[in-house]
């Protein structure tokens, strides 16, 4: 049965006690602290379980970013007068949704204010593995640059090579359409095919399987939630398929690639290079990652805008504020609905 949280509510009879997990831009912990009674973390020191549990039995509002994890056990334990996770950020695969529902807690994030940053980013990695950036940058700093030479350094040209997108929400969008001004090939894959119209828009072409998408891709870049369906989607089976010299792009999620399989096909020069913003252990980065020449390291920097994060505080606050209200948040996630 699909658990309704669309219930009309009374605004609530007191000033909500607020407790946010991480640092959040100053303008905007300025605003909460002004309007609900909030607990901040200046020190952004990040919670421990047993903290965010202590915090989930005293707050009425929750705002957590993604790297607090929340399960249904510590759900289980939460306040009843724990009402609204206000989540500071787009994804929530970190929140089990099912049983804050059950609980009747709703769960909000702050989509659409990353897009923009997180696909720059996704280009940084999509021209820098091809023209050896990181290599390049290396031999400067490291004083073994010997000069300009014909043979030096010879990177991948970008213009007519296959971009393979892989989920074409917001942000594959936003990086398709500056991949299409520097010449690339789009081809696609997604849970449902866009409208012919918006295909047009970005010359962008629909592939109906990952398999075929990873095969005919010069550079694969990932930009789809993790789920138990995608994690670990790009696994050794699926890197065989790419092309010798490829490459692999990763803003969206550490886990949705194999990092085992990923490490082997760079190690034995069957990938070209990746790119890459997260990973499946962080903050923590295999050494064996680092070593490779051609890997492009950043350290989850794709929405790290004080312009971004400043957006996503204020829907932060405006999701709290309709709440407070009796209203439904705009960004309000609704389950099995």
């Amino acid at each position: 049965m699909p658990i309704d949280q669309t219930t009309q509510r009374k605004p609530i009879d007191h000033t909500p006690r607020v407790i946010v997990t991480r640092h959040l831009m100053p303008a905007v912990e300025q605003r909460m602290s002004e309007l609900f009674d909030t607990k901040l973390n200046p020190d952004d020191v990040p919670f421990t379980r047993e903290q965010l549990i202590a915090a989930m039995q005293e707050a009425d509002v929750l705002v957590p970013t993604v790297t607090d994890r929340i399960d249904a056990e510590m759900i289980a334990q939460a306040g009843d007068q724990l009402k609204l996770i206000a989540n500071f950020g787009a994804g929530i695969e970190h929140i089990d949704l099912e049983a804050a529902a059950k609980r009747k807690i709703i769960v909000t994030n702050t989509p659409g204010v990353f897009t923009d940053d997180t696909a720059d980013i996704a280009m940084s990695g999509i021209i820098g593995v091809p023209r050896r950036i990181r290599e390049g940058v290396g031999l400067v700093r490291s004083g073994q640059w010997t000069g300009w030479a014909p043979s030096g350094l010879l990177g991948r040209k970008l213009g007519g090579k296959v971009l393979g997108i892989i989920g074409m929400g917001r942000i594959g969008q936003a990086v398709a359409h500056r991949a299409r001004a520097f010449g690339l090939e789009i081809a696609y894959t997604n849970r449902k095919r866009l409208p012919e119209a918006i295909e047009r828009m970005l010359g962008a072409r629909f592939v109906p399987d990952v398999d075929t998408l990873v095969a005919e891709a010069d550079i694969l870049t990932l930009h789809c939630p993790l789920t138990d369906d995608t994690r670990g989607m790009i696994d050794a089976r699926r890197i065989a398929l790419m092309k010798p010299g490829s490459s692999i792009i990763n803003t969206a999620r550490g886990e949705l690639i194999d990092q085992e399989a990923l490490i082997e096909a760079l190690q034995s020069g069957h990938l070209g290079g990746a790119g890459l913003d997260v990973y499946p252990d962080e903050p923590n980065v295999d050494q064996r990652l680092l070593d490779i020449p051609n890997v492009m390291t950043l350290p989850h920097i794709g929405s790290a805008t004080a312009e971004g994060r400043e957006a996503s505080g204020e829907k932060v606050i405006a999701n709290i504020r309709f709440w407070m209200d009796g209203h439904r948040p705009p960004d309000q996630v609704l389950i099995g609905l």
